[in-house]
């Protein structure tokens, strides 16, 4: 059949029509699809999803002609002789006589829903049909289980189980793997994968030394066991659990939640199981003797949006943040779209408005209430639970002073117990903060004593006050950090279309989404603890979800693209794994590893298909573009913390520590001049925090940082798991202008110009290892050293110049160094900073 006469399809007798349709093959995409290759999860339901169930789906408030497209009992009902579906004969069926009809008014989908079906799924509808309409549960919905390992015809390629699922496909599809990439290349995509860092030199020289056969293993091993791991994993983590440090709403004013991240980073460091982080986030302050690691992992509760304007409605905002939890959660474990239940049914997933609220109930324990009070200083101020963490120091130093503070207190007590002892007398104040001021030998029946106190109590006095004063100063200076404390729960009811002010709707308790099972507690009420071990719990819960979707992301960080397209909708509209025996196998070896997240990410990285060569094939051009059937490895820009941390490690600047509260690296003057309640100006930190990593950088969710906000990080508002990837003039005027890159560009220059060598060439040599790993080629020395020479000049006439480029930033330029040479460097490393390839994950 021509594509012509596919492009006519419309205008052809229903009779005829089906002729064509069932007669041989139809050509689909750029392949010849046989009948027994259709399947139902693959080809028929992302069809019927977007096209027939906005009118014929979940939602029953939508529904048309009380006809579900989404249940197989429904679609092959018999409707008074009239039934949709027939199976084996399309003729007899009605969906295939409506979406074949000439007529307008019988067509479906009607032309106003602009869902008009292409020939392409008309002629699958009707294969399907006429093949017997085999239908089978949602993918993500059905329990994942091991597959058999697939034939393959080169059997010496495999090294692990993954790969013969890959390589089978490349086979069926008469396409072949990429060759292994080179070792530097393998070097510096496993350091930019696992540690989020570029390699140093010496280490890629270290791994190209070892020639042994477990040499690329150890290297893994040694990236996995490095602290940066953590931070790298992290940044994807707080991603999804919208991880900021300020509130979001009106002010947007910091809350505190840092010691949060430092738990995540330290989770993913200490290969927390899954399932443990799940519960220890969900419920730590549920658990049996909560730990203090616990009790700060339960800030993932505390990290939504909030308001802290002082004339919001209470009820309107506690059902924003009930709503904010259940999109999360759901979004984070579940692969689920579940906000869209909120008002109605989903019109796509089997997700009720029930199942929205008794989500949502799980969560009405949390004390969420009070966000906002006046400070004496009219400046808001939080009132969430928070926890004081102490470092050793800070507590002995406590001790200290509050030993020192109750010798000085001790000899007042007695007084103070004789007048206690009078009915009459004012009570001394009490708790760890009272003063006790009352004076010797006094009562409540004498009058005050006119004269002073000996100067002995004054001196006491005195210095009672300046421990005081140190003891606050060290209470103000301790991180603190917002915690779940558990209260009576509050009365969850339905709210029709989402009104916070119609309270006529039912009240539910906590429940998981009906058709995803059930909660066994008895006749109490159920739990977060509950809700987080049912998410992780593969027999009795949704396990096998939660797997797969971790699974799928964690393929998506190491190889470019989810075996699933769609890291944040499992459901109806989201799309059907390439591989979906692959995706269960890997799904069941996590849970059966005990969720052991390190094991899975050595498992993958390790993998042959992991380790081919990211170049761009005609032939897997051609067949596969989007590189789903992962016939090479994929290139991707770094993301935006990444960039910053490499410009930082190459010039040297990088402060390699671990946590800490977040750093405010330098930022344009002004940026916050909208911020209000209270009017704020952001002050730079001013000593090392400024070359931390970009994972400690202050997170301001309506105007985050610009650097961030040019290379595409979310403002984490909501769950983000796939940053999109922008090509815009604003990322290259960042590179070149940002004091942050300013500054990498002379550190990095200085290097260059102190340790690089003596002559120009090897000077670029040195510079083009630091950055990317490699010398430099003839055509960039040729191109470089014109622009160096070009630079020179310029700054030899203009120093004014020189001296105020090489001044930016805190880091001192040497004194000795002659500014005009160093500003030409400068430019020079300003230059292949803003390359691609030191920003390009290959």
């Amino acid at each position: 059949m021509t594509y012509r006469s596919v492009a006519r399809i419309g205008r052809v007798k229903t009779p005829v029509l089906l002729g064509l349709l069932l007669g041989g093959c139809w050509c689909m995409a750029a392949r010849c699809v046989a009948a027994d290759e259709i399947d139902f999860n693959r080809d028929i339901r992302p069809i019927l999803s977007d096209k027939c169930f906005r009118c014929h789906g979940p939602d029953s408030g939508a529904r048309q002609a009380e006809l579900r497209l989404d249940r197989e009992e429904s679609a092959k009902a018999d409707r008074d002789g009239n039934p949709a579906i027939v199976p084996g004969k399309p003729e007899a069926s009605e969906l295939v006589r409506r979406i074949t009809a000439d007529d307008e008014a019988e067509r479906m989908p009607p032309k106003e829903s602009h869902k008009e079906l292409s020939p392409r799924e008309i002629a699958l509808l009707t294969r399907w049909v006429a093949d017997g309409a085999v239908w089978l549960p949602h993918w993500a919905y059905i329990p994942p289980k091991r597959h058999p390992l697939p034939d393959v015809g080169d059997a010496h390629w495999p090294i692990h189980a993954l790969d013969r699922f890959i390589l089978s496909r490349l086979e069926a599809e008469g396409l072949a793997p990429s060759p292994d990439a080179d070792r530097v290349t393998l070097a510096r995509r496993l350091y930019i994968d696992l540690a989020g860092l570029p390699p140093r030199p010496e280490e890629v020289d270290a791994f190209l030394a070892d020639d042994g056969p477990q040499a690329y293993e150890r290297l893994v091993d040694r990236l996995l066991a490095s602290p940066h791991f953590g931070e790298r994993m992290a940044m994807y983590w707080l991603d999804l659990v919208r991880y900021a440090d300020t509130v979001g709403y009106h002010g947007d004013q910091e809350h505190p939640i840092s010691p949060y991240r430092d738990y995540v980073i330290e989770a993913f460091n200490e290969n927390l199981r899954f399932d443990q982080f799940t519960r220890e986030q969900l419920a730590g302050d549920l658990m049996p003797e909560p730990t203090l690691r616990q009790k700060i992992a339960t800030g993932y509760n505390r990290v939504l949006q909030t308001s802290h304007e002082g004339g919001v409605q209470p009820k309107e905002y506690l059902a924003i943040y009930a709503a904010d939890h259940v999109r999360n959660l759901s979004a984070v474990w579940l692969g689920a779209t579940m906000g869209c239940s909120q008002c109605h049914d989903h019109k796509y997933d089997p997700y009720t408005t029930r199942d929205f609220y008794s989500m949502a109930a799980f969560f009405a324990d949390v004390d969420e209430a009070q966000h906002l009070t006046k400070g004496v200083d009219k400046s808001p101020t939080i009132r969430a639970p928070e926890m004081e963490l102490l470092t050793e120091e800070e507590r002995a130093r406590l001790a200290g002073l509050e030993a020192r503070l109750k010798a000085l207190e001790a000899p007042q007590q007695p007084a103070a117990a004789a007048s206690s002892n009078d009915a009459d007398a004012p009570k001394a104040a009490s708790g760890s903060g009272a003063r006790k001021e009352t004076e010797p030998n006094s009562s409540a029946a004498d009058p005050p004593k006119s004269e002073s106190p000996p100067p002995s109590d004054k001196e006491r006095k005195k210095e009672i006050a300046a421990l005081r004063k140190q003891m606050d100063a060290i209470h103000n200076r301790a991180r603190r950090t917002m915690i779940t404390v558990s209260i009576e729960p509050r009365t969850m009811r339905i709210l029709p279309r989402g009104n916070w002010l119609d309270e006529s709707g039912p009240i539910v308790q906590p429940e998981v989404p009906a058709f995803l099972g059930h909660l066994d507690v008895g006749d109490r009420r159920a739990t977060r603890l509950e809700l987080a071990r049912w998410l992780t719990d593969a027999e009795h819960g949704v396990g096998g979800l939660t797997a797969r979707v971790l699974v799928n992301r964690l393929w998506y960080l190491f190889f470019g693209v989810g075996l699933s397209r769609s890291l944040d909708d499992f459901g109806a509209q989201g799309e059907p794994p390439v591989h979906p025996e692959l995706l269960d196998t890997l799904a069941v070896e996590l849970v059966e590893s005990g969720w052991d997240v390190k094991r899975l990410v050595k498992l993958l990285v390790t993998s042959r298909a992991y380790r081919q060569a990211s170049l761009d094939t005609p032939a897997l051009h051609e067949r596969d573009p989007s590189n789903r059937l992962v016939g090479r490895q994929s290139r991707f820009r770094y993301p935006a913390e990444t960039v910053r941390d490499a410009a930082l490690v190459t010039s040297g600047l990088l402060v390699d520590q671990t946590g800490g509260p977040s750093v405010k690296p330098y930022q344009p003057a002004g940026y916050y001049r909208h911020l209000n309640f209270p009017e704020r100006e952001y002050q730079i930190d001013k000593d090392q925090r400024q070359w931390r990593r970009g994972v400690y950088v202050h997170w301001q969710r309506q105007y985050l940082h610009p650097m961030l906000k040019a290379f595409d990080a979310p403002s984490r508002e909501e769950c983000t798991a796939e940053r999109p990837t922008s090509n815009t003039p604003l990322a290259a005027l960042v590179l070149l202008n940002d004091p942050t890159f300013v500054e990498a560009a002379r550190a990095f220059a200085t290097r260059i110009i102190a340790s690089g060598g003596a002559t120009t060439d090897e000077r670029l040599d040195f510079a083009l290892r630091q950055a990317v790993s490699r010398t430099a080629t003839t055509d960039e020395r040729r191109v470089l050293g014109h622009l160096l020479d070009d630079s020179r000049k310029y700054y030899q006439d203009h120093p004014q110049a020189a001296a105020e480029l090489v001044a930016v930033g805190l880091a001192p330029a040497p004194e000795t160094a002659d500014r005009g040479e160093l500003a030409a460097w400068t430019i020079l490393a300003r230059t292949i900073l803003s390359l691609n390839e030191p920003l390009t994950r290959k």
